[in-house]
């Protein structure tokens, strides 16, 4: 089979397309023809070893073995392993691979079960891929992190990427007053998506323009944490989902103790993959929530994916379609 693998850290030109043998399912594994996966953040934060937490967990110099990147995928299932009795040949299926491996930049991965979940039949293989780790994350950060009010002035840093953008549209679904933070060439995505108010981060620093927030997403984070801390409100929360190194520490050590011995909390998004993708259906099905999809690119232009993902210039999601 096709995959994209990469042996050492870099950008998007340490990536080679290479046949490698075919994975064989384990007894409790299904084997997945891929049919597209999408680009996250930790497919770029894993090519590059940055923060230095993906080298802690990838390898300190180089990457271990060779790897193939791509969490989240989705597919057809071509072969089950012995105890599998939730899913059949033939059943089409996405979910996010993270925690099994990764694997999805190629034409076949194997994957457990309860990282799965049957597609809809109104739902294309592209939708499907770009919903896992990205709208799982968001859903994690509006639902379960929000402070004890009924509505809520939000802020979202990095409101125009994938991530972002499903994060835009879970707060309005709770009625939040949503201030979404990218680049001007975004403020049309995000604001057909409901953002009420939208900052060019380019232009305005929103932790320097004394407004305050009952509760901050940063997908992006490059600011101190103690600019965070200024700019929630009283008893309001700042949820870390991506970010630099540093503000990585500052958030556990610092953010910690402001939590501890303070009514603002501020703390790292801890990511639960494939929690409660039945909510995000859910809101899909409604009318509540639409798929943002910037480009699609074959498997064997990875490279050039991955580089238009790095320059965060996506509008939406960055899917890989593979034939």
């Amino acid at each position: 089979m096709k995959a994209v693998v990469y042996n050492e850290y870099g950008l998007s030109d340490v990536l080679t397309l290479k046949e490698l043998n075919q994975p064989l399912p384990k007894d409790n594994e299904v084997l997945i023809k891929v049919h597209a996966v999408s680009i996250n953040d930790w497919d770029w934060g894993l090519l590059r070893g940055k923060p230095f937490v993906n080298r802690m967990m990838a390898g300190i110099i180089k990457p271990r073995k060779n790897k193939v990147l791509g969490s989240d995928i989705a597919g057809t299932i071509v072969a089950v392993g012995k105890s599998i009795t939730r899913y059949k040949t033939g059943d089409e299926v996405f979910g996010d691979l993270s925690a099994a491996g990764f694997g999805g930049f190629a034409e076949y991965v194997c994957a457990p079960c309860q990282s799965l979940t049957l597609k809809p039949k109104t739902m294309s293989f592209e939708q499907a891929a770009a919903i896992p780790q990205a709208g799982v994350l968001a859903l994690q950060a509006v639902q379960d992190k929000r402070p004890n009010k009924k509505s809520l002035n939000v802020l979202i840093n990095g409101a125009g990427g994938g991530s972002g953008s499903f994060a835009i549209q879970i707060a309005k679904s709770f009625g939040d007053e949503v201030t979404a933070v990218d680049c001007e060439s975004k403020f049309e995505l995000m604001r057909s998506l409901g953002a009420d108010h939208v900052i060019d981060y380019q232009k305005e620093d929103f932790t320097q323009n004394g407004q305050t927030y009952d509760l901050i997403i940063d997908m992006m984070g490059f600011h101190s944490i103690f600019d965070y801390k200024r700019s929630l409100n009283k008893s309001g929360r700042y949820v870390m989902v991506g970010g630099c190194s540093s503000l990585i520490f500052q958030t556990l050590f610092i953010g910690s103790l402001f939590s501890l011995f303070g009514t603002k909390k501020l703390a790292i998004l801890p990511h639960e993959p494939n929690k409660n993708i039945a909510d995000l259906l859910v809101l899909i099905k409604n009318g509540l929530m639409k798929i943002s999809i910037d480009k699609c690119f074959a498997l064997t232009e990875v490279q050039q994916a991955m580089k238009y993902f790095g320059e965060r210039k996506s509008k939406g999601k960055v899917i890989i379609t593979i034939k």
